[in-house]
């Protein structure tokens, strides 16, 4: 039985996961939204939160944790949003749905920042 199952699988082993999230976060931050599955959009979307609000506060600390996940473009990227962010306690992105994808029937979406 599998009990508190937290997450979406997507087909793929954690590693895998790990790096889809990791892609799709580094295209959000570099391009300010992305295109993608309804499914995807929302797994993503806590992780993207987070990573902002680390780069709210722009500490020695934040910018380590953000650096050992990113590359220094990302960083940067991240924390321009954090401080464009400042006095908003939280909610950065919007998922908008899209119409279905005509090839395999998937419910896209776009994930983006509330300006």
């Amino acid at each position: 039985m599998k009990h508190q199952g937290k997450g979406r699988i997507f087909g793929r082993k954690s590693g895998q996961r790990r790096a889809l999230m990791k892609s799709l976060a580094s295209s959000f931050f570099s391009l300010g939204k992305i295109k993608t599955t309804q499914a995807k959009a929302k797994e993503v979307r806590p992780q993207i939160e987070k990573w902002i609000t680390r780069g709210k506060n722009p500490t020695l600390a934040n910018r380590r944790i953000l650096a050992a996940t990113f590359c220094d473009g990302v960083v940067k990227h991240i924390i321009a949003h954090g401080v464009t962010y400042a006095s908003r306690p939280g909610g950065y992105t919007r998922i908008t749905k899209l119409v279905r994808r005509t090839g395999d029937g998937a419910e896209m979406a776009i994930i983006e920042l509330v300006k």
